[in-house]
């Protein structure tokens, strides 16, 4: 497997070391200015109330591409790709449960599978490390830091549940500049979502996330900023007991071809 120091540098890089086996970590700081996706695959016959689920909620579940029922390919995003292969770790959830992550979804691949590939807020660290801002999991192999809030979605059809944040320690000094960094970007998550007490939105302990991994402030200045993240669908499969839903492992994305600047609304 590539490790931090050989990190891939393009999108179809990244697709194509994951593809051939050599990489399984999560995606923060891989592929810089790349966008990365999260992705959530289901049943045709439920697809449309998820498009619905993501019009509602398009803080946590930005539709970046849909790709239609039985095919592989993100035609728009990433040509060539093939979304049974090019995830470095997936996740199957049947009737809410987690019950798998596999390498591929070779096996597990129906003609009825509908892809949706959703903002991940990975695109827009590269902003946040612009403007001085230190992300010690970025590059590094390892996760950021994902909690299941209180905050709950608006309902579509079968879906319902609590919104996911991330979780970044920013600062004092730089919440400001953070916020209006982030902003530029509401294709990927926009702006925080809450800023400060976690317990204001269900979070017990900011040192036991539920996806990810756990960090300590830098500073006793640091302050724990929230964004609305792509995991939310897994919460959602798990409060709404959906009978199966394939997702991409947490911080393990699905990198495009599209540039983050792209993206960008200013």
């Amino acid at each position: 497997m590539e490790t931090a120091a050989g990190l891939p540098s393009t999108g179809a890089e990244l697709r194509a070391s994951v593809r051939a086996g050599r990489y399984r970590y999560p995606t923060s700081g891989v592929a810089p200015d790349f966008v990365q996706t999260n992705v959530a695959i289901l049943p045709r016959a439920v697809a449309f109330d998820f498009l619905l689920f993501c019009q509602r909620n398009p803080r946590p579940c930005p539709v970046i591409e849909v790709i239609e029922a039985g095919q592989v390919e993100a035609r728009m995003s990433a040509p060539g790709s093939d979304i049974r292969t090019d995830v470095p770790r997936y996740r199957v959830y049947r009737d809410g449960s987690l019950v798998a992550e596999p390498d591929t979804l070779i096996d597990l691949w129906r003609d009825d599978l509908v892809t949706f590939l959703l903002g991940c807020s990975f695109t827009f660290e590269h902003a946040l490390i612009r403007n001085g801002i230190y992300l010690p999991y970025f590059g590094s192999c390892r996760n950021v830091s994902m909690y299941i809030t209180d905050i709950q979605t608006v309902p579509a059809g079968v879906f319902r549940g609590p919104m996911v944040v991330s979780m970044r320690w920013i600062p004092g000094a730089k919440v400001v500049r953070a916020v209006q960094a982030t902003s530029r970007f509401p294709a990927v998550h926009g702006a925080p979502v809450h800023i400060g007490d976690p317990a204001r939105i269900g979070i017990r302990d900011v040192m036991k996330p539920d996806f990810g991994d756990a960090w300590e402030p830098a500073s006793p200045d640091d302050v724990p900023v929230f964004w609305a993240c792509g995991v939310t669908p897994q919460a959602v499969a798990m409060a709404s007991r959906l009978p199966l839903m394939l997702t991409h492992a947490p911080g393990h994305m699905f990198v495009t071809d599209l540039k983050d600047e792209d993206l960008a609304v200013i």
